[in-house]
């Protein structure tokens, strides 16, 4: 049985329910899980990468925030055309610290960069990678409008963001094309923008539907049947509330990603 694909609103793109997070391929400071880890070699992303395709995943999900995500998918992804992705723009990381600029021009280069650093010559999906401000990033910066000029360019397809306030959710769903919100049983405040989304035909992306590892006992690290069973609960929380297209998930851990895929299915 292979992973249900679903419509990502009216953009045309059909995600597996199931993304495939790329934060631990490319960065391990100042990142907001339970346990540290060390990055995986440029062989076990390939293997993870193959797995996943394997698995019925086409979606992956990765930032220039990421370290050297999207450098290491530029060098071990095949047959682009097989993938969707989903890159962003706002957040830098470097020196081991974030910072934050929506302007035009960075905005322009951040595309830019994404492009030569994937090796591809058009994302399927950028969004917004909110510093926490959504409205103003959205009312006060030029962010949105460059995204959708590139996006008219044909350099993206489609256009979004990953925000952290209920406010934004709402502005961002009748901005764009689609949103990414954080939703799990203990984190349900953008239930609203996910239905608001759906009335809209407008996709919706799921972050951190296991809370970075918080809410279970093992953390990544997960071998217990507790560990499987939480995993599951909200997975299945997630992908059942009507309206969610797909819920981004990042692993590292073979083992995981095989549980994930079969939590869903």
């Amino acid at each position: 049985m292979g992973l249900a694909k679903r419509k990502l609103g009216k953009t045309g793109l059909e995600v597996s329910c199931l993304g495939f997070g790329t934060v631990k391929i490319g960065r391990n400071q100042e990142v907001k899980y339970p346990s540290g880890f060390s990055l995986p070699s440029d062989e076990e992303v390939s293997a993870l990468i193959d797995q996943a395709k394997e698995l019925g995943i086409n979606f992956i999900d990765t930032a220039p925030a990421y370290g050297s995500s999207e450098q290491r998918l530029g060098r071990l992804l095949k047959d682009r055309q097989d993938w969707i992705i989903c890159s962003k723009v706002g957040e830098e990381f470097t020196a081991g610290k974030s910072y934050y600029d929506f302007s035009a021009k960075h905005t322009q280069r951040s595309i830019e960069r994404s492009l030569r650093d994937i090796g591809t010559d058009y994302l399927d999906i950028v969004l917004i990678h909110s510093d926490g401000q959504d409205c103003k990033i959205l009312e006060s910066s030029d962010c949105a409008e460059t995204l959708l000029r590139l996006k008219a360019e044909g350099l993206i397809k489609a256009v979004g963001m990953s925000t952290k306030t209920v406010e934004g959710g709402m502005k961002a769903v009748e901005m764009l094309d689609l949103v990414m919100v954080t939703y799990n049983p203990s984190m349900q405040d953008d239930a609203i923008v996910i239905d608001h989304a759906l009335a809209l035909d407008k996709g919706i992306l799921v972050k951190k539907a296991l809370n970075s590892g918080h809410d279970c006992i093992a953390g990544d690290a997960v071998e217990s049947s507790v560990g499987a069973n939480f995993t599951e609960r909200n997975l299945r929380f997630a992908l059942d509330k009507e309206g969610v297209t797909s819920v981004i998930v990042g692993t590292i851990n073979p083992k995981h990603l095989q549980e994930n895929v079969e939590a869903v299915q």
